[in-house]
């Protein structure tokens, strides 16, 4: 069992995790911008390292969140969900470091993290996909070209990350020269990667999910289906599990 972890993430998210951390009798750490420094996970945090940037680069910085687990004598880091959680490159870097990330491994997140490399993964296990782009878009010539495909309405999506971040809806070409510079300036700032891509807009789907967890020891379970249609902004509100 681990004895200490750094948590690299911040509000809510931070919180929960401090929480479970009490509960398994794990100390935790966390690693706070300025702007966090009265913030809930800071105060109830065993300790708590300043790095002195502003949010949008405390969270994204490999090397200051490294030098903090250090410095803190922390075993591994958490990285929550969000800003670094799916980024393989960050998994890489605590892996050469000697610090565990708690999450997926290299593999699976260079394979499922992107979401183009994901969509190309399923496709060629003969799983049926919702029409889109099949490589990342980074302009928006690229963008226009691929639209002109795939007929409107469309969603751009951000390659990285999720919860409804770097995503828009654009029912026109004039929306996607509009929404695309947005999308990819908020997958930017919010995973580090300004890789979108578009997907056919399906206009009254159902989104139903399950979870799967798995260990290093090869123990797999499934959480059950949970329905997540009720959402706003593309983000889940109400999530229902039998």
């Amino acid at each position: 069992m681990l004895k200490k972890i750094l948590i690299a993430n911040r509000g809510e998210i931070a919180f929960r995790i401090i929480r479970t951390c009490r509960e398994l009798g794990i100390i935790p750490a966390v690693i706070f911008s300025p702007v966090d420094r009265s913030s809930l996970a800071v105060k109830l945090a065993d300790e708590a390292y300043l790095i002195n940037l502003p949010p949008r680069e405390t969270y994204l910085n490999f090397q200051a969140i490294i030098n903090a687990a250090k410095k803190a004598k922390a075993e591994a880091i958490h990285p929550g969900y969000g800003f670094l959680a799916e980024n393989s490159e960050f998994a890489g870097f605590c892996e050469k470091e000697g610090i565990v990330f708690i999450g997926p491994t290299l593999k699976i997140i260079k394979a499922l993290g992107d979401k183009n490399q994901a969509r190309s993964l399923m496709e060629n296990f003969g799983l049926p996909l919702i029409p889109g782009t099949k490589k990342a878009l980074f302009n928006l010539e690229e963008a226009e070209e691929e639209a002109k495909k795939l007929n409107y309405p469309l969603l751009i999506k951000a390659s990285l990350g999720g919860g409804g971040r770097g995503m828009r809806k654009a029912n026109s070409l004039q929306e996607l020269r509009n929404f695309f510079p947005q999308a990819r300036n908020e997958a930017k700032l919010a995973f580090g990667s300004e890789a979108l891509y578009l997907e056919k807009y399906l206009e009254k789907p159902r989104h139903i999910e399950f979870q799967i967890l798995a260990d290093n020891f090869g123990n797999v379970v499934h959480l059950g289906e949970r329905e997540c249609s009720i959402q706003r902004r593309f983000q889940k509100i109400i999530e229902e599990a039998p």
